[in-house]
C-alpha cells in the first residue's frame, strides 16, 4: 500500500509552553557547546560524512515500519551517528535532521522542536554514546564488540528517549506519568528492537566496505567521494521506498490516541511540505518521493556546511 508519512514528532499542543521554552534553552545550550566540541573533534575528511549522515538518517526516518499491536516505528539514527562520528558531531547531525522536519515538512511542533531535539538528538545520542563506549570496552576489540554497541545502542537510545518524552507528557500534564511512561516504554521497547537490526545491519556493511569508519573518533582514510557518491545514493534509494512505508501510526501517535490526548495535537502555523508531499504533484507516491529527495539533500547540504565550517576555523587555529 502507498503511503505519505504521517508526523512522527512532538506536536505542539503535548508540552506545555513551560516545559516547551526550558526544553528549548537546554537544546540551544547544547546545541552551542556541540558546535564548540565539534571543532575540537571533527578531522578534515569526516565533513562529507556528517552530510551523508544527516541524508541516510533523514530518509531513513520516513520509512516507518510495522510493529506489533497495530504501530510503527522509525529509524532514529542517533546510535549510528554517534559510533561513526562521536557524540558532538552526532548531536549536530541530528539536530540538523529534526529541524528540517519541523520548518519545511511540518513534523513537529515549532515550539516542541527543542523537546524533539532533546529527546532525539540530546538523550538519544548520549545513552548511545555511553552504550557504545561502555560495551567497547568490555569487548576489547573482539569481533562481536561493533554488533553489540550497535544494537544495544539502538535499542537503548530509542527506548531512554522515548521514556524522555513521557515525563515530558507527564510534567506538561497532558497524560500522567503513571500512564504514559508505561505506554511510551512498552510501545517503544518493540521499536527499539528494530533500530537495534537497523543499526546493526547499516554497521556490518560499512564495516565491510570501509572498516576505517566504524573506529570512534577516527578520520576516514580518503575516498571521501565514494562516501558522498554511495552515501547519497543509498540516501536516495531510501526516499524511493518511502511510499512504501508501514500505514499503521508511530508509536507517539499510537500512545496519544490510546490515551486520549490526540485531539490536544495543534496544526502548523503555515505548510511547505507538510505530511512530506512536494506541492503541485498530483500522484502521491512521486509527490512523496521527491519530497524526500529534496529534503535528503537540503539535509546533507546544511549539516556539511557546519561540519565544513566548524573544521575550518578549526584549522585556521
Amino acid at each position: 500500500m502507498l503511503y505519505s508519512p504521517k508526523p512522527m514528532h512532538i506536536p505542539d499542543g503535548f508540552l506545555s509552553v513551560a516545559v516547551a521554552i526550558i526544553l528549548w534553552i537546554v537544546a540551544i545550550a547544547v546545541i552551542a557547546y556541540a558546535l564548540k566540541r565539534a571543532g575540537k573533534e571533527l578531522g578534515e575528511r569526516q565533513a562529507p560524512l556528517m552530510g551523508v549522515l544527516a541524508a541516510c538518517i533523514f530518509a531513513g526516518q520516513m520509512l516507518n515500519f510495522s510493529v506489533a499491536g497495530g504501530t510503527s516505528g522509525h529509524l532514529l539514527g542517533a546510535a549510528l551517528a554517534t559510533i561513526l562520528l562521536g557524540p558532538w558531531p552526532a548531536v549536530l547531525v541530528l539536530t540538523c535532521v529534526v529541524s528540517a522536519q519541523a520548518l519545511l515538512f511540518q513534523d513537529g511542533g515549532l515550539l516542541a522542536m527543542g523537546g524533539n531535539i532533546v529527546n532525539m538528538a540530546i538523550v538519544g545520542v548520549f545513552v548511545a554514546h555511553f552504550t557504545s563506549s561502555t560495551i567497547q570496552r568490555l569487548a576489547g576489540g573482539r569481533r562481536w564488540g561493533l554488533a553489540v554497541r550497535g544494537f544495544s545502542a539502538g535499542w537503548l537510545s530509542i527506548f531512554v528517549a522515548a521514556l524522555a518524552c513521557a515525563l515530558e507528557l507527564a510534567l506538561s500534564g497532558t497524560s500522567p506519568a503513571n500512564v504514559a511512561v508505561p505506554a511510551m516504554g512498552g510501545i517503544h521497547a518493540l521499536i527499539g528492537i528494530g533500530e537495534g537490526l537497523i543499526t546493526l545491519g547499516a554497521l556490518a556493511f560499512i564495516a565491510a566496505a570501509r572498516p576505517d569508519l566504524v573506529q570512534q573518533g577516527a578520520s576516514p582514510r580518503g575516498g571521501s567521494r565514494l562516501v558522498w557518491g554511495g552515501g547519497l545514493l543509498i540516501a536516495v534509494l531510501l526516499a524511493i521506498a518511502s511510499p512504501l512505508a508501514s500505514t499503521h501510526p508511530d508509536g507517539l501517535e499510537w500512545v496519544a490516541g490510546q490515551q486520549g490526548f490526540l485531539n490536544l495535537q495543534q496544526g502548523p502555523l503555515y505548510r511547505i511540505m507538510p505530511d512530506y508531499v512536494f506541492p503541485g504533484l498530483s500522484n502521491q507516491a512521486l509527490a512523496t518521493i521527491v519530497a524526500g529527495i529534496v529534503g535528503a539533500l537540503l539535509v546533507a547540504g546544511v549539516a556539511f556546511a557546519v561540519a565544513y565550517t566548524r573544521r575550518s576555523r578549526r584549522v585556521e587555529t
